[in-house]
C-alpha cells in the first residue's frame, strides 16, 4: 500500500537503534516522536459510543462499574498488540493474508462486518457533533450547517492523509491534538467537581476500579430501598439488571470495536513500520490508546455518577401532567402502569399508545397518579439522559464556562475525531473489497460513502435522549467483534503466515492465553447480545457463517493435499 518511502522508514529504524544504544530516556523520546497509530485508535474509540456508555454506567451504577471500560480496553490492547505483531512481522495487508493463509470466508466476513459496523457507527457521531454545536457551542446554528461543517472538516483531513508522508504526519498531529483536547476537557470537568460542591467520594471511586461481576445479575445496592418500597419490585429489578448488562456490553464494545482491528494494521503499514518497530507499536498502544481512553471515560463516569445516580427530577416523579409528556419515562413505567390490568388491555412492548387509547386521557392520567411514589421515583431515576443534560446539571457546580463550553468542546472533538477515523477506515475497506490500492481517489471515494451516510444521522434520529442510541449501536458492534479476535488468534498461530517468527515456547503460551481469554470473553458477550436482540434466528445465522467457514477450510485442505 502507499506507505512512506524506504528512505523515511530506514531513517526511523536508524533513529530507534541509536536511541536504544543511548538508553531508556533516549528510547522513550524516540517512541514519543514516532508514535501515531495508537493515537488514531484513540480518536475512534473516544466517540459517541464510549461517551454514551460511560454516561449510562454512571447513571445506572454510580462509580461501581468504573472497572468495565478499563478491563475491556486492557483486553483490547492485548488483541491490538497481537494484530500489530502479525502485521509488522509479515508486512502484509491483513485482508489478503487472512484470505490466503486462514480462510476466505473469515476474510470476507471480517471485511463486510467492518464496513457494516462503520456505517452504523457513523450515524450517531454526526448526531452527537450536531447536538454539541446546537446545544453547547453555537446556539441557533442549523442542523444542515452543522453537518456540513463536520463533513467538510473530516473530508479535508482525509485529503491530507492521502498526500504522502507529510500529509500523514499532519493528519496524525491534528488527531493527537483532538484526543488531547477530549482528555483535558473531561479532566477539567472532574477537577471542577472536586473543588466545588462538596468534592467527590474518592474512596468509592477507587473501589469502583475493582471488578464486580455481580452487577451482571443484580442492581446496584443504592436501588434497594426503592425496590423494597415498590409494588412491582421484581419487575424493576429485572429492568435495571437488563439495562446494566446492555450498557456493560456497550462499554466493552466501544473500547475496541471491530473496525479498530481494521485500522491499526493499515495505519502501521502506511507509516512504513516493520519488525524493528514492534516495541514502538506496543508503547504507542499504551500511551496513545489505553491511557487517554481510561482517563477520558473514567472522568465521564465520575461526573455522571455524581450528578445522576439514584437522583431524579421531582416534577417528573410527582406530577402526572409532566410525566405524560415524556414517552421514555412512560415506557420505563410499563410494569407499574399495567399491573393488575387484563393482558388484552396493554401492549407487551409498551404502555403507549394502546393503554392510553383504551383508558382515555383522563383515566390514563388517573392511573399514572395512582402508581406508588416509589415506582414513579424509580422510573424518573432511570430515565434516559444525554451528555447535554449532564452539562446542564454540572453548571451550578462548575460554572457555565466549564459546563457548557469545555464540555461541549470535548463532546464535539469526540464526534469529529471519530467521524474522521470512521471515514478513513471506510476508504481502506472499500479499496480492499474492490481489489485496488488503498490510496488516492479510490480511498477518498470509499471514505465519502461512510461520511455521506453518517451525515443523515441528525435528520433520522430525533426525539428524547437520541444520545442513548449509541448504546444499541455499540451492542451491534459487540455482536461482530469475535470475528476479528478469532481471526487474529489464528493468524498468530499460522505457520504458513508467520514462518520462523511465530511465537514459541512460553511466549506462544502467553500470547495464546491472553488472546484466548480476550476472544472468549468477547464471544460470550456476543452470543448473549445476539440471543437477546435477535433470538434463535440470530444465533442460527452466526452458526451458519461458522459452518460455511469450516466447510471452506476443509475444502482448502483437500485441495492442498498431495495426490
Amino acid at each position: 500500500m502507499g506507505s512512506m518511502s524506504d528512505e523515511s522508514s530506514s531513517a526511523q529504524v536508524r533513529l530507534l537503534e541509536e536511541a536504544r544504544a543511548k538508553g531508556r530516556c533516549a528510547t522513550l523520546g524516540a517512541y514519543l516522536r514516532l508514535s501515531g497509530p495508537g493515537w488514531l485508535q484513540s480518536a475512534i474509540t473516544l466517540g459517541g459510543g464510549s461517551l454514551a456508555s460511560a454516561l449510562y454506567l454512571g447513571v445506572l451504577s454510580g462509580y461501581r462499574l468504573l472497572w468495565v471500560q478499563v478491563l475491556a480496553m486492557l483486553f483490547g490492547v492485548v488483541m491490538l498488540a497481537a494484530i500489530g505483531r502479525v502485521t509488522l512481522t509479515t508486512g502484509q495487508r491483513p485482508f489478503g493474508a487472512i484470505r490466503d493463509h486462514i480462510n476466505p470466508v473469515l476474510a470476507w466476513g471480517w471485511l463486510l462486518a467492518v464496513l457494516l459496523a462503520n456505517i452504523v457507527w457513523t450515524l450517531p457521531q454526526f448526531s452527537l457533533g450536531t447536538a454539541a454545536l446546537q446545544q453547547n457551542l453555537v446556539p441557533g446554528i442549523g442542523a444542515g450547517t452543522a453537518v456540513a461543517l463536520i463533513l467538510g472538516l473530516a473530508t479535508v483531513m482525509i485529503w491530507f492523509y492521502d498526500r504522502g508522508s507529510a500529509g500523514v504526519r499532519l493528519f496524525e498531529g491534528l488527531l493527537k491534538a483532538l484526543v488531547a483536547l477530549i482528555v483535558l476537557c473531561f479532566i477539567g470537568v472532574v477537577v471542577a467537581l472536586a473543588r466545588r460542591g462538596g468534592g467527590l467520594a474518592w474512596e468509592r471511586i477507587l473501589a469502583g476500579l475493582v471488578p464486580s461481576p455481580k452487577l451482571f445479575t443484580r442492581p446496584a445496592p443504592e436501588y434497594e430501598p426503592f425496590l423494597a418500597a415498590s409494588s412491582v419490585g421484581q419487575w424493576w429489578r429485572a429492568s435495571i439488571v437488563s439495562q446494566q448488562r446492555d450498557v456493560m456490553v456497550a462499554a466493552a464494545a466501544t473500547a475496541v470495536g471491530i473496525n479498530m482491528t481494521f485500522l491499526l494494521p493499515y495505519s502501521m503499514l502506511r507509516k512504513g513500520w516493520g519488525v524493528a518497530h514492534r516495541g514502538l507499536a506496543n508503547f504507542d498502544l499504551v500511551t496513545g490508546l489505553f491511557l487517554p481512553f481510561v482517563v477520558a471515560t473514567g472522568c465521564v463516569v465520575i461526573a455522571s455518577a455524581s450528578q445522576f445516580h439514584t437522583r431524579f427530577d421531582a416534577a417528573l416523579a410527582e406530577d402526572a401532567a409532566v410525566a405524560m409528556e415524556h414517552d421514555a419515562y412512560l415506557s420505563i413505567l410499563d410494569g407499574s402502569l399495567r399491573a393488575g390490568l387484563a393482558p388484552d388491555v396493554y401492549s407487551e412492548r409498551s404502555v403507549r399508545p394502546e393503554l392510553r387509547a383504551e383508558l382515555g386521557e383522563e383515566a390514563f392520567e388517573a392511573r399514572l397518579r395512582a402508581v406508588p411514589k416509589a415506582d414513579r421515583r424509580l422510573a424518573a431515576m432511570l430515565q434516559k439522559r444525554d451528555a447535554f443534560q449532564l452539562a446542564a446539571a454540572l453548571e451550578p457546580l462548575t460554572g457555565k464556562t466549564v459546563a457548557q463550553l469545555v464540555f461541549g468542546l470535548g463532546v464535539l472533538a469526540m464526534a469529529v475525531s471519530t467521524v474522521i477515523i470512521l471515514m478513513l477506515i471506510s476508504g481502506f475497506a472499500f479499496c480492499e473489497a474492490f481489489g485496488v490500492e488503498p490510496k488516492g481517489t479510490p480511498h477518498r471515494l470509499g471514505a465519502l460513502v461512510a461520511g455521506c451516510i453518517g451525515a443523515l444521522g441528525p435528520f433520522i434520529w430525533r426525539g428524547e435522549a437520541r444520545f442513548y442510541l449509541a448504546v444499541p449501536t455499540s451492542n451491534f458492534g459487540m455482536a461482530l467483534l469475535p470475528i476479528a479476535y478469532w481471526v487474529f488468534f489464528l493468524m498468530m498461530n499460522s505457520r504458513s503466515l508467520m514462518g520462523a517468527q511465530r511465537p514459541r515456547g512460553l511466549a506462544r503460551w502467553g500470547w495464546n492465553l491472553a488472546m484466548g481469554l480476550a476472544a472468549g470473553i468477547a464471544t460470550l458477550a456476543s452470543v448473549a447480545t445476539i440471543e437477546k436482540k435477535t433470538g434463535t434466528l440470530g444465533l442460527a445465522v452466526a452458526g451458519g457463517f461458522l459452518l460455511l467457514a469450516l466447510v471452506v477450510r476443509v475444502a482448502q485442505k483437500e485441495r492442498r493435499r498431495p495426490i
